[in-house]
């Protein structure tokens, strides 16, 4: 259990030794060794943008659509400060459990625990084992909710590279011969963007993944994963650079939309902001943990007008043609959003084993422990190449991006972000009963967590089951973003 009780920390530690290792043998031998092995203020700020940047951010632009041009963007705020401010209290009681009991810095799940550990409640108490594998239930959770994800978002994106590359050659083969037809050439027949199904391309990407998360030590992914983030980054210049040329009125989209939209929105905005589970990590592996709540504020407020700029920008791009992810509106005629594409789902594809690394440290050694010495190596491999087979499994049976950003987000991300940290501020606060303002504001954000959880859920699994035709038309049918700009002859 020990070993579990310190993976919360120890998650984000090989990407930290990627940008710190460096400095890690200057002063061995001051006094304090944790100055010497942290990570810098800077580094912090980094690490927050790569905990907060993935695939949740190319889908907020149909999350402000489900919500409207003016209360998307004022709701994105809103709950970006929530957010932000669950993840001040998280600290806020780790550091105040940690110096009350004297001990060395906590997890999340940790936290948890000990908060109810030490409440007066002797049902609190007693539940204090129960909390503790909650929260790693909710971790797991939503880091394999990612994982789905991701397996979706590269399906999706590889399939429009592929048609895409393919039409774009067929375009000009059309060209070639419209331009000979006086000499009597026939012509060919138009090509078509129907193409191998979506849930194909998942099968396909399906070893590869599986044999990317045989890499169980990610210090060996340094590099790999310093070019990803590159790639991620140029991606977003390229993206604001495309929609930025073709901003359509905002007075011709709806200033709110229905309220049966809305819950999608909260899903996918939820799971946008997934960096509450790097916090705790961050904060313990740094060199001068009292500037974390600083680093916290800078990088938080950079994120939320990355998101707020890049949601409403989008919407107003393609109005009501967004789709799960702005990648996929990006017309195929053009070496640059093809680009895009690729260099985003290298990043995506990289960032699948950091994501993978939580669920598999926590589920696959105490499976490996009851087996004979001599089988762990196998059953580890086992093991992992069944969870990778779990997430794509459920990628194939949900393969519409948008519905399975919301289901995580409502169902694990709402969770992890909303609900937990105030609650654990209750039971953690020196002084029982806490004061009634503290107590106000911290269960209105658990409700708002939780009716976002039931609404958000509800909506998406009914969507799921009932899908509309506009849905299963995407599904079916790729060819509004593969119509070639080839004009008249």
């Amino acid at each position: 259990m020990a070993a579990a009780e310190q993976l919360d920390m120890e998650m984000m530690t090989p990407l930290m030794e990627e940008a710190g290792g460096e400095e890690e043998d200057v002063d061995a031998d001051e006094d304090s060794e944790h100055l010497t092995q942290g990570i810098t203020f800077t580094q912090t700020l980094l690490h927050l943008l790569k905990g907060n940047i993935g695939t949740g951010l190319l889908g907020l632009p149909l999350a402000v659509k489900n919500a409207g041009i003016v209360l998307g963007p004022v709701s994105l705020v809103l709950m970006g400060v929530v957010c932000v401010h669950c993840m001040h209290i998280l600290v806020n009681c780790s550091h105040q459990l940690s110096e009350r009991l004297k001990r060395s810095p906590l997890g999340y799940s940790d936290t948890v625990a000990v908060a109810m550990e030490t409440s007066s409640s002797q049902c609190l108490r007693k539940s204090a084992h129960f909390g503790r594998h909650l929260v790693s239930f909710f971790l797991v959770l939503t880091q394999l909710g990612f994982c789905s994800v991701y397996f979706v978002f590269l399906a999706e994106n590889i399939k429009q590279v592929m048609e895409g590359t393919r039409l774009n050659a067929s375009a000009e083969t059309v060209l070639l011969y419209s331009n000979s037809s006086e000499k009597g050439a026939v012509s060919p027949d138009t090509p078509s963007a129907a193409g191998l199904d979506l849930r194909l391309y998942m099968v396909f990407l399906l070893p590869f993944i599986i044999v990317l998360t045989f890499i169980r030590d990610l210090r060996n992914m340094a590099v790999l994963s310093a070019i990803a983030n590159l790639c991620m980054a140029i991606s977003l210049i390229l993206i604001f650079t495309y929609i930025l040329n073709d901003v359509s009125d905002p007075r011709r989209l709806p200033y709110a939309s229905t309220w049966r939209k809305f819950p999608f929105f909260f899903g996918t905005a939820i799971f946008a902001f997934e960096g509450i589970g790097v916090v705790l990590p961050l904060e313990n592996q740094m060199r001068e943990p009292k500037r974390f709540p600083q680093a916290l504020n800078i990088g938080m407020s950079f994120i939320i007008v990355l998101y707020v700029t890049l949601a409403t920008l989008g919407y107003l791009c393609f109005t009501d043609d967004i789709k799960g992810s702005i990648t996929l509106n990006l017309p195929h005629d053009s070496w640059s959003n093809q680009l895009v594409k690729v260099l985003y789902s290298f990043g995506v594809f990289v960032s699948f084993a950091v994501q993978f690394f939580v669920p598999a440290e926590i589920l696959v050694p105490p499976l490996c422990e009851r087996i004979r010495k001599n089988w762990r190596r196998m059953a580890d491999l086992g093991l992992r190449a069944l969870l990778v087979c779990l997430t794509c499994v459920t990628a194939v049976l949900i393969p519409r991006l948008d519905l399975v950003i919301s289901l995580v987000g409502a169902v694990s991300s709402s969770a992890l972000a909303l609900i937990f940290p105030p609650l654990v501020e209750l039971v953690a606060f020196p002084s029982q009963p806490p004061p009634p303002l503290l107590l106000l504001k911290d269960l209105s954000i658990a409700v708002l967590g939780f009716i976002g959880f039931l609404t958000g859920t509800y909506v998406t699994i009914e969507e799921i089951i009932y899908p509309d035709d506009q849905g299963q038309t995407r599904l079916r049918d790729d060819g509004n973003w593969t119509t070639p700009t080839t004009s008249p002859p």
